[in-house]
């Protein structure tokens, strides 16, 4: 499917892997910069990154992941590979978060009551945290790169998602460490190190399974991408805005990132 890769599209796809890590470092900057958090814009946020992935799920992801599952199996089978890819993917996810200590979810973000420097216990929880996001990261790398590769438009949009995605998980690793140590400069570093393991799984996919590139493969991994991305949203991005805000602060947000993942899209048609 991609053996004529030219460089500028390799590129492309590796500065938008790279632009969606580091978003965790920005997560992290919006937590520091102020002595406390706006729960009313954290809340927002946290909406406003479930909408966009839903709705690029839903309305993108799930549609290409189809028709390259159709090109190689045919319209019913290609339809029920979408359908069992999808919910492949939100079962891998929900594993995953089941075998994680909800204290130590990189997808649950909680409330921290210390003053900065007087809580060296949560030290753990934020290094633990950036440990198991660092872990997140990896396939969610290759995702975004091989989806750049195969469609620039699209991984514009998972990049995106992603990095919305990756804003409250920098502030979920840079608060532990912020309260526990004090320091403004640890807070970040362990933030922005997690993000790094973006780009770093996509260097390693890239390596790996360049030799297997085909649209069956394209179709498994859109179709999980999604699944996973809607799972997130529901389970958790949506829930933790509903705790940190009014209710109509998620929804605003949530109308808010859809709105623009629609705008986006019909400016590339």
């Amino acid at each position: 499917m991609l053996e004529n890769l030219d460089s500028s599209r390799v590129w492309m796809a590796a500065g938008l892997t790279v632009f969606a890590g580091l978003s965790t470092g920005f997560g992290s900057l919006i937590a520091l910069s102020s002595r406390a958090m706006n729960k009313k814009f954290l809340a927002m946020a946290l909406g406003f990154s479930a909408g966009v992935m839903i709705y690029v799920s839903f309305v993108e992801i799930l549609a290409k992941a189809r028709v390259s599952f159709v090109s190689v199996l045919g319209d019913r089978a290609g339809a029920w590979a979408t359908a069992g890819a999808f919910f492949g993917g939100v079962a891998l996810i929900a594993i995953i978060d089941k075998l994680i200590p909800e204290a130590d979810n990189p997808h649950e973000i909680h409330h921290f009551d210390a003053q900065p420097g007087k809580a060296p216990a949560l030290q753990r929880t934020g290094l633990f945290v950036a440990l198991v996001i660092a872990i997140h990261n990896f396939p969610e790398g290759l995702a975004t790169f091989m989806s750049a590769l195969s469609d620039p438009k699209l991984g514009i949009m998972i990049a995106v998602a992603v990095a919305l995605h990756n804003i409250p998980e920098g502030i979920a690793v840079a608060v532990p460490v912020y309260y526990a140590t004090g320091s403004r400069k640890k807070a970040f570093l362990y933030s922005f190190l997690s993000g790094l393991f973006e780009p770093l799984g996509a260097l390693v996919g890239f390596v790996l399974l360049r030799p297997f590139f085909n649209d069956l493969m394209f179709g498994i991994l859109f179709a999980v991408v999604a699944g996973i991305m809607v799972f997130i949203s529901i389970d958790e991005l949506v829930p933790s805005a509903e705790e940190y805000g009014e209710h109509h602060h998620c929804i605003y947000g949530f109308v808010g990132g859809m709105a623009l993942m629609a705008l986006s899209l019909l400016l590339f048609v």
